[in-house]
C-alpha cells in the first residue's frame, strides 16, 4: 500500500490544497495532509485550528465535489518531513506546482529529503489551472484588505478569515 504525504503548515487551507489532494487520493491508496509544526513560523491560525480547518475543508470539499475523503487523514509532524514518511509503508511525499518558480525550491527540497532518505521519492502534481495562482498567503492578504476570496477557501475557513480581520463572526 503505498501512502502519499502532502506536507504543508495549511494556513489556512485552499481549494487549490484540496485539489491537489484528492487527485493525489485518486492515484495512492492513502493519502495523509502532513501539518507541519514549525515553531519559527508565525502562523494566522493556531495548530489546533488549522487541524479543525483542515477537517472541514476536506468534509465540504468531499461533499461539494461528491468524491469519497475515506483514504485520506491528517496527521501533524515536527522536525524533518523525511524522518516522518518512514511511519507509513511505501511513502511517496506529495508537491503541488502552481508555476514554472515553484519548480526549483521543490526540486532542490525533493533532493534533500531523498538524500535524507533515499527510500522516497516526491511526486509532483500541476495546480490545476483554476487554482494555479492560490496560496494561502494570497488569501490572507485579499481577508485583510477585504477582498473577494469566497471561491478561494471551504466555508469554514472563509468564516474564520472573517471573524480574524473583522474582530467579529460573521
Amino acid at each position: 500500500m503505498t501512502t502519499a504525504i502532502y506536507p504543508g503548515s495549511y494556513d489556512p487551507i485552499t481549494y487549490g490544497h484540496l485539489n491537489i489532494t484528492f487527485r493525489a487520493a485518486s492515484l495512492f491508496d492513502k493519502v495523509i495532509l502532513a501539518l507541519a509544526i514549525n515553531s519559527s513560523k508565525q502562523c494566522l491560525f493556531s495548530l489546533e485550528e488549522r487541524m479543525e480547518l483542515m477537517k472541514h475543508g476536506i468534509a465540504h470539499y468531499s461533499k461539494e465535489k461528491n468524491i469519497s475523503d475515506s483514504n485520506i487523514e491528517i496527521a501533524q509532524f515536527d522536525g524533518l518531513l523525511a524522518n516522518f514518511v518512514t511511519k507509513y509503508e511505501k511513502p511517496v511525499i506529495i508537491r503541488g506546482l502552481r508555476a514554472v518558480t515553484d519548480f526549483e525550491s521543490e526540486y532542490q527540497m525533493a533532493l534533500m529529503n531523498r538524500y535524507q532518505n533515499y527510500q522516497v521519492d516526491t511526486v509532483f502534481l500541476i495546480a490545476s489551472l483554476r487554482y494555479s495562482f492560490l496560496s494561502s498567503s494570497i488569501v490572507k492578504e485579499i481577508a485583510r484588505h477585504n477582498g473577494n476570496y469566497k471561491k478561494l477557501v471551504p466555508p469554514a475557513v472563509y468564516d474564520r478569515l472573517w471573524e480574524k480581520f473583522n474582530n467579529r463572526t460573521k
